[in-house]
């Protein structure tokens, strides 16, 4: 596993203290920040909310690490989420980039991989990790981890288990590692497992994320006895 794991009491709290704090610090340059979907990143957009609309949102952009290939307004729509759980509370923001617009998935990847590319590589990326081992929509056995087009930032994806639906686009392991920082939150004990696979050493997708920095936010009931070695 790369990077540092921190024990935290609570991973939304502790992500919305480190995203506020980034975010206060955005100079003129601007502020690419890549959000995530999942229970654990609408808890950390919650709490990031509950600071309410402090300096620097404006010069922030914001892209999708990953998304279901669903319209817009359905409930498992990552934007959907962010949009309602964070946007609403500290936009207006510089850019807000949806990853799905519709059509077939391999164009929209496209589309999006030409966004990111153009954009420079991200300030932060937000990320989360499934009981499976998968982080983004990168699955175990999938073709965007195994086998990724050489030179691409976004793919299309499905998990070849059946246990995620919904096609999916995904930015892939190289996309992630042109990332500054990497920000992985890890909460409850249904996360245990799988992160306990990635300590040992087990060839997951998570455990496959680099970047400049990696930083895992983890509870106390995600960690368990669990002692990580450090980097």
């Amino acid at each position: 596993m790369n990077g540092t794991v921190e024990l935290v009491g609570s991973v939304p709290e502790a992500f919305a203290d480190l995203v506020t704090a980034a975010v206060a610090g955005v100079g003129d340059a601007g502020f690419r920040l890549v959000l995530s979907g999942g229970a654990t990143a609408a808890a950390c957009y919650a709490a990031t909310a509950a600071r309410g609309r402090t300096p620097g949102w404006e010069r922030v952009e914001v892209f999708l690490g990953d998304e279901r290939c669903v319209p817009e307004d359905d409930p498992d729509a990552n934007h959907r989420m962010v949009a309602e759980t964070l946007l609403a509370a500290v936009g207006p923001v510089a850019a807000d980039h949806p990853m799905y617009p519709g059509g077939r998935p391999a164009e929209a990847a496209e589309a999006y991989d030409r966004l990111v590319a153009a954009a420079g590589p991200p300030d932060l990326v937000h990320l989360g990790l499934g009981p499976d081992g998968h982080t983004a929509s990168l699955f175990p056995g999938s073709a965007a981890l195994l086998d990724p087009p050489p030179g691409r930032l976004v793919v299309a994806n499905t998990d070849p288990a059946g246990v995620n639906p919904h096609e999916r686009l995904t930015l892939t392991l190289a996309g992630i590692a042109r990332a500054r920082l990497v920000v992985v939150t890890v909460a409850g004990p249904s996360k245990h497992a799988a992160l306990a696979r990635i300590v040992a050493g087990e060839d997951l997708p998570g455990g496959r994320v680099d970047a400049a920095e990696v930083r895992w936010l983890v509870d106390a009931a995600a960690l368990g006895d669990l002692r990580p070695a450090r980097p």
